[in-house]
């Protein structure tokens, strides 16, 4: 058995169906502890969100619209054109369903690791804002060893999914759509990255700030001229998703199963709800009370799957060429060019490249943040930093099998600490949900 044979049936165990059951069975715990919160808090969420006021008072690096868009930066990624095509390839429609359902319990789970986060950072010898699964995990447990592991994890982890796997997909859309050398667009991409990420989380703050918003509204128009264009084919393609999700006859194998695992499984991957990764952004931000920033957080999760995933698993479905062969970003590709002309191949591939970018910059500061809590050091993080810079041009210039499955495996270990956290402190999620629910109440009656 090879290495890349190997690590495949790792991840395979790894993300197998107990870690699924485990992110699943987390989220519906806590959205009955919540009191269902995602669905009720939803609009106060997003105004908050995309509002511009902010409380100078409050200790933090960055905005509430800055923290959300630096998670949204890493989890916008390949996840959201190339992950739900291989879901509905393989899951058949159906997977589209389960990746809703993983999608709204996961914003339960979003809005915990979020609260968690910001309840327990620190500031760093820098004055800047330290926090994340690590810190809730030793300062909240007491677990020093588990903390520990989660942040070797995610260093990892943040050469891999969050890195050269993402320039390596920059540079194979550009070499096969403009015939751009992988070697030019490697090193394209390393000095851009280097610009943005050498200056901290508020240089990263500010430019994904710019490009999230802009990348996001650029492939969710084309997603939603499709989809006017073609109106009378939505009805049958959500109802194909809703039928299948409970039939599994277009899966692989005609399994229910089948489609439950991949749907689930990429809706994580496009989110990463339960993985331990937004809450390090979240930790930066400027906020008076953890809860105003965790609902700002778990509206990542609504963006990225419910909206922009949503948008190319309709898409893929009424287009009906997920049976014909091409998997991955080629068949989004294909698709939006059946609906929209050669044009429409050109909107993929130039979302995928910002999306893929906006990964690199994103995870960046998870990375980053993970090193300075193992080693406690300025010094850790540019030496990081650099380190990170010129992976991105060897991910371009590189096949990397053996990188993306030795990366799939650490995300999925990230999540087994992470997890266990969130479940043991629930009960420090509920009691300051209240304070901040009672200073919500309190904030409303003065207005009035």
């Amino acid at each position: 058995m090879g290495i890349n044979d190997f690590l495949g049936t790792v991840g395979g165990f790894v993300w197998g169906p107990p870690l699924l059951i485990l992110l699943v069975g987390t989220g519906i715990y806590l959205t009955i502890r919540l009191s269902f919160l995602q669905f009720t808090m939803l609009p106060y969420a997003l105004k908050t969100a995309f509002t511009k006021k902010q409380d100078k008072k409050s200790e933090g690096d960055i905005s509430h619209f800055q923290s959300l868009m630096t998670a949204l930066a890493a989890t916008i990624g390949t996840g959201n054109i190339a992950g739900v095509a291989t879901a509905v390839v393989i899951g058949g429609p159906g997977a589209v369903f389960w990746m809703w359902i993983s999608a709204l319990v996961g914003m339960a789970t979003k809005y915990a690791e979020a609260i968690l986060a910001v309840k327990y950072r620190i500031k760093d010898s820098n004055g800047q804002m330290a926090g994340g699964p690590m810190y809730y995990i030793e300062k909240g447990l007491g677990w020093k060893w588990m903390a520990v592991l989660f942040a070797v994890f995610a260093a990892v982890a943040s050469f891999g999914i969050g890195n050269t796997v993402q320039s390596n997909s920059v540079a194979a859309v550009l070499q096969e759509n403009w015939a751009m050398p992988v070697w030019i667009t490697g090193l394209i991409l390393m000095v851009f990255t280097a610009f943005v990420i050498l200056g901290g989380i508020k240089s990263i703050g500010r430019v994904v700030g710019f490009i999230v918003p802009f990348m996001a509204l650029f492939y969710v128009s084309a997603g939603l001229i499709i989809l006017i264009l073609n109106l009378e084919l939505i009805p049958g393609a959500v109802w194909l998703i809703l039928s299948d999700a409970f039939t599994g006859q277009a899966a692989a194998g005609g399994a229910v199963g089948v489609a439950i695992q991949y749907g689930v499984a990429r809706g994580v991957f496009s989110n990463e709800a339960g993985l331990g990764s937004a809450p390090i952004a979240a930790a930066a931000a400027k906020t008076d009370y953890p809860g105003r920033q965790a609902l700002v957080s778990m509206t990542q999760v609504f963006i990225d799957t419910i909206v922009i995933c949503s948008i190319t698993g309709v898409t893929l479905v009424m287009g009906d060429m997920y049976l014909d062969g091409a998997d991955g970003a080629a068949l989004t590709s294909a698709t939006f060019e059946f609906f929209l002309g050669p044009i429409g191949a050109t909107i993929v591939a130039i979302g995928l490249i910002f999306f893929a970018y906006s990964t690199i910059l994103g995870w960046s500061y998870y990375g980053e943040r993970s090193v300075y809590y193992l080693f406690k050091t300025s010094r850790a993080i540019m030496i990081y930093r650099l380190l990170y810079v010129i992976a991105v041009f060897i991910g371009a210039v590189l096949q990397l099998d053996t990188v993306w499955a030795l990366a799939d495996i650490m995300n999925g270990l990230m999540a087994v600490p992470n997890l266990i956290a969130l479940l043991l402190l629930s009960g420090v999620v509920v009691a300051e949900t209240k304070i901040f629910l009672k200073k919500k109440r309190e904030e409303e009656r003065m207005v009035k």
